[in-house]
């Protein structure tokens, strides 16, 4: 009698390693939250360019709805705004169940939706900290724990379902600027992901972290007033993160051809980390 894992193996072989198979994703349901705009957007736009069906979520509701009908034209998708604040439990919960009254799975969870917060050391608040960490590291535990039934529901040893939690660089190095609660928080988003890989692989949940380094957003943006020059001459590849270079890792990790890959705090940075091994303070 054939085994399940030499089926499995047969199964792979038998559809070969050809591209479209290898990275295709069409067809399954995302979320991705903190959508509207940054990283998230630049994930959303790379689903839907894919033919996945995206939820997109942030607190702004015109500014999301206006980026879900602006992303669903230009890509002739299916992008769901749904404004809501993830760092409560109340927003939680009403997140998860209009996901819920909408579908009856999910394939994709990319929790992005993150804050940060800077003051001087003898100054830094309790608000300041508390905010970071519900939203940056809270969230990302409840909203994965309410949404597994929904990533486990049609998830196989075949086709797992993928949880991808976005770091930081920030997370692996000591930040520069005084922003103490989210390098911490990141650091803690990293360890998390290994924590619910373990946790999630049983039920073929593949939960995986990306620490990005400088991509353009209004985080970074409003720490440089959007001049990226300084922080593109001291990085090794001279320039910052593209849509592509964010929105490609993810199809990949999301896709047959990262479903080995459990578990992993994958940097992109262009070399920050693994390279010059420094944190964009120094030269």
């Amino acid at each position: 009698m054939i085994s399940r894992e030499h089926k499995y193996l047969f199964n792979l072989a038998r559809k070969g390693m050809k591209i479209a198979e290898l990275f295709n994703v069409s067809g399954k349901v995302a979320i991705v939250t903190g959508g509207s705009r940054g990283i998230g957007e630049m994930i959303a736009a790379g689903f839907l360019a894919n033919g996945v069906k995206v939820y997109i979520t942030a607190r702004k509701e015109a500014a999301l709805i206006e980026k879900a009908k602006e992303l669903s034209e230009m890509y002739n998708g299916e992008c769901i705004p749904v404004p809501c604040d993830l760092s409560t439990m109340e927003g939680m919960d009403d997140f998860v169940s209009f996901v819920q009254s909408k579908e009856d799975h999910i394939d994709y969870l990319i929790n992005n939706a993150g804050a940060s917060w800077g003051e001087p050391y003898a100054e830094y608040s309790e608000k300041g900290w508390d905010k970071v960490m519900d939203l940056n590291v809270k969230s990302i535990f409840y909203l994965t724990q309410k949404l597994t039934p929904m990533l486990a529901k049609q998830a196989s040893l075949e086709d797992p379902s993928r949880v991808i939690n976005i770091g930081s660089i920030d997370g692996l190095n000591v930040p520069a600027l005084e922003s103490y609660a989210y390098g911490t928080s990141k650091a803690a988003v990293h360890h998390l992901t290994r924590v619910q890989a373990k946790r999630l692989v049983g039920e073929n949940i593949l939960v995986n972290a990306i620490a990005p380094g400088p991509y353009e957003s209004m985080m970074l943006g409003a720490a440089v007033n959007h001049d990226y020059s300084l922080i593109e001459s001291r990085n090794p590849r001279k320039r910052i993160g593209s849509p592509e270079d964010i929105a490609g890792l993810v199809i990949f990790l999301c896709s047959r051809a990262g479903a080995y890959t459990v578990g992993a705090i994958i940097p992109s940075d262009g070399g920050l980390v693994g390279i010059a091994g420094h944190d964009l303070s120094q030269s």
